[in-house]
């Protein structure tokens, strides 16, 4: 289809190029190490045009015009050829009948890669917004990892996008505003596209906040005199001194977007005529070594606020930027930042993984620095897909959550023993490095050595802090874990396992059962022949089959009638859970929960959360066995719940003088009569305690004890008493 079309492609015969194409040449002149191919782009510039010949924007423009102007914002970060040819035609796969093979045909892999890599999956029906949104972010992600540029094309598209958008609807100018907001402004960011995303931010604040940008955009500019003749006065002792050691120097200052303006008035509760810091002074030198020697001079003149000194040169930020910025008090007391890297610093500060892309080719010191910030570019990426990209441990709404709490965060550094640097971030805890470090030292932590201290394992880090893990082959997660990780990593890890701790205690149940249900039937010489019928019963392995029975999926006798439907099955008398005693027992008080207009219903208590009363708590229909009763916030009933239909509502009743077991798990720096210790503690409230047990590891103790209690309140007051023995770190319900 392209090689047809192709052939009446040409330049004109005056050998003039149009005026939109010219520019994008003209602006990528300035990029020394990759002079333009210009046959490529202008090929790709007629194919493009005449692709989308006809076709219009909402504005009322050609739809073409958009497609150049994503290759103009490219072309002023100065990418090469390739990328603009992409660029060119990034949605000529989409929103014509060209297919990625045609483009490949006409003008190679690299450009189809990046052409597909940037296509939506606009051909697949959705269950919902969030659905859609996920697995495009899924594919961009998974695109980007095999080449960074995927992203940029990207960022340069919804620029353009953000910049039109008053000529769409007001719902969806808000929804797209929102994805710019959540994702694409923090990506940016997280690739160190500065420009790109206070620009992104801007305009997403227009879109969202109209009054408020609108208030801004008139009153900002009536300041930036006041504050331009303040910064000229503020530079002239500084400049000066620069001026007499010969250090060559170029000045900046910048008015911080409206965004963040707007953000420190909420922040601060203060209107704008009290907002001070909302410009910063950049000063550029050529030498990394003159970065410290103006630093000095700064410093000689105007006092440093110590908290707000950051040297992001001697330790980058994870995505490369370097900087260094300090925080000095001026003439009347007003705070000044300055920020002060080389020129080669800047533009990477500015444009990112852009400015790694174009320098990485250079055969130098610099260029082999910009090729490393861009694999860690991409080795960032691609561990966040390998997180993500599990289809079997996170839904479309685990992944959007997922993939903000890795975009929002603001760093941290702290040290492995070994002195190496880990990035976190900011609230991160022991357990996210522990993870961080491996998911086995995650899964098997039981405590932290913080700056040689042992501390409880949901303490929150700080930057410089030195981690030593302290591990366990006996040690399991806990689901309340999730409650004390800050990283994506950590959540999915717990999650993946937390589901195969479920699952293959189904399969084990789904086994007893079928075996239990054959004996009983005299037909335990078909064992084996029933379960490799997986197929026949529409499951794609034996274990499935069997966790379905043990889930309550799928009972043995649906089972049975269909493998041998000349036999009639009835199903057996309901068994009894071959559960520990601890389920059995904590499970049997159920008369005290009330199903609104049902009698009579079976009910059991979820061993997967274990609610007492006090509990929020909701009650989910099984198949066969009644109403199951799980905590309101127990993952199994959670917000990705497949089958919401089957959620009921249940409520504790006023049933007096029960007991529910429960299990604690304490941890603590291990001692002489702790043991006596904790249990003085218990017995004070003249409760039972089923059984404890202690295991020492290194110097911790870890405790698992069961006590029978009326509810949550008196467990919230017996944990905060155990929290009050000397050296508990932690007391945790199981």
């Amino acid at each position: 289809m392209a090689t047809g079309i192709f052939n009446k492609l040409r330049r004109s015969s005056t050998g003039k190029l149009p005026a939109d194409f010219q520019r994008i040449l003209d602006l990528m002149q300035g990029n020394i190490h990759n002079q333009p191919d210009e046959d490529l782009l202008f090929r790709a510039y007629e194919f493009a045009k005449t692709a989308h010949q006809g076709q219009m924007r909402k504005s009322g423009e050609p739809y073409f015009t958009h497609c150049v102007a994503v290759a103009t914002i490219l072309a002023e970060m100065h990418l090469d050829s390739t990328t603009i040819a992409a660029a060119l035609m990034h949605d000529v796969v989409e929103d014509t009948g060209f297919t990625v093979e045609d483009v490949e045909a006409s003008f190679g892999k690299d450009v189809a890669q990046l052409v597909d890599g940037v296509t939506k999956l606009s051909d697949i029906k959705f269950r919902s917004e969030e659905d859609k949104q996920a697995v495009n972010f899924r594919k961009m992600l998974l695109s980007v990892a095999e080449d960074i540029r995927t992203i940029i094309i990207k960022f340069a598209d919804r620029l353009h996008n953000m910049q039109t958008i008053d000529s769409l609807p007001d719902v969806k100018a808000r929804r797209i505003a929102r994805e710019t907001r959540d994702v694409y402004a923090p990506l940016a960011h997280r690739l160190g596209m500065y420009r790109l995303r206070s620009e992104m931010e801007d305009l997403v604040f227009k879109v969202l906040e109209p009054k408020a940008h609108q208030e801004l955009s008139k009153s900002v500019p009536k300041r930036q005199s006041e504050f331009e003749a303040y910064i000229k006065n503020f530079l002239v002792p500084v400049r000066e001194r620069i001026e007499a050691a010969g250090i060559k120097v170029e000045y900046h200052s910048r008015f911080k977007n409206y965004h963040s303006i707007h953000r420190k008035m909420v922040d601060q509760k203060r209107p704008l005529k009290d907002i001070y810091d909302i410009f910063a002074i950049r000063i550029i030198v050529e030498k990394l070594e003159d970065c410290y020697s103006v630093l000095g001079f700064v410093h000689s003149f105007y006092p440093p606020i110590q908290s707000r000194f950051k040297d992001f040169i001697a330790t980058p930020k994870a995505n490369g930027y370097q900087s260094l910025h300090t925080t000095v008090v001026s003439t009347g007391g007003r705070p000044v930042e300055v920020q002060i890297r080389t020129a080669e610093m800047d533009q990477t500060a500015e444009e990112g993984v852009a400015a790694h892309w174009r320098y990485k080719e250079n055969n130098t010191d610099g260029g082999k620095r910009h090729r490393d910030d861009l694999d860690a570019h991409v080795s960032w990426l691609r561990n966040l897909v390998d997180i993500l990209q599990n289809e079997d441990s996170t839904t479309s709404h685990q992944f959007m959550d997922m993939l903000k709490i890795d975009l929002y965060k603001n760093e941290i550094f702290v040290f492995t023993p070994k002195g190496d640097v880990r990035i976190l971030p900011v609230g991160a805890t022991p357990l996210d490095f522990a993870f961080d470090i491996h998911s086995q030292v995650g899964l098997h932590c039981i405590g932290a050595k913080v700056n040689g201290k042992i501390i409880p394992l949901n303490t929150h880090l700080k930057s410089g802090d030195s981690l030593e893990i302290i591990t366990s082959d006996h040690q399991t997660p806990n689901v309340a874990w999730l409650k004390y990780v800050n990283t994506s990593k950590a959540k999915t890890i717990i999650r993946k396992w937390a589901k195969k701790q479920e699952f293959d205690h189904s399969v084990k149940l789904g086994q007893d059962i079928l075996e239990r249900e054959l004996r009983r039937l005299r037909l335990s010489k078909e064992a084996k022949n029933i379960r490799h019928s997986f197929t026949d019963m529409g499951y794609e392995s034996e274990e499935k089959m069997l966790a379905a029975i043990g889930a309550g999926h799928r009972t043995i006798t649906s089972l049975l009638n269909k493998l041998y439907p000349d036999l009639s099955f009835t199903p057996p008398k309901v068994q009894k859970d071959p559960n520990e005693s601890f389920f059995r027992r904590a499970r049997k008080n159920t008369k005290g929960v009330a199903i609104a207009g049902i009698d009579n219903m079976m009910i059991s208590f979820g061993k997967c959360c274990n609610p007492i009363p006090g509990d929020p708590i909701i009650g989910f229909i099984t198949r066969g066995r009644g109403v199951t009763v799980h905590r309101a916030d127990c993952d199994t009933v959670g917000p990705n719940l497949s089958e919401k239909e089957r959620l009921i509502e249940v409520q504790w009743g006023n049933e007096k003088n029960q007991t529910f077991l429960v299990r604690l798990k304490v941890m603590a720096q291990d001692r002489k009569h702790f043991i006596r210790d904790i249990t003085e503690r218990i017995s004070s409230f003249d409760v039972n305690i089923e059984s404890l047990q202690m295991k020492a590891e290194e110097d911790l103790v870890i405790g698992l004890i069961v006590l029978e209690v009326d509810g949550v309140r008196q467990l919230e007051k017996i944990r905060n008493r155990i929290q009050m023995v000397d050296g508990v770190m932690s007391v945790d319900r199981e």
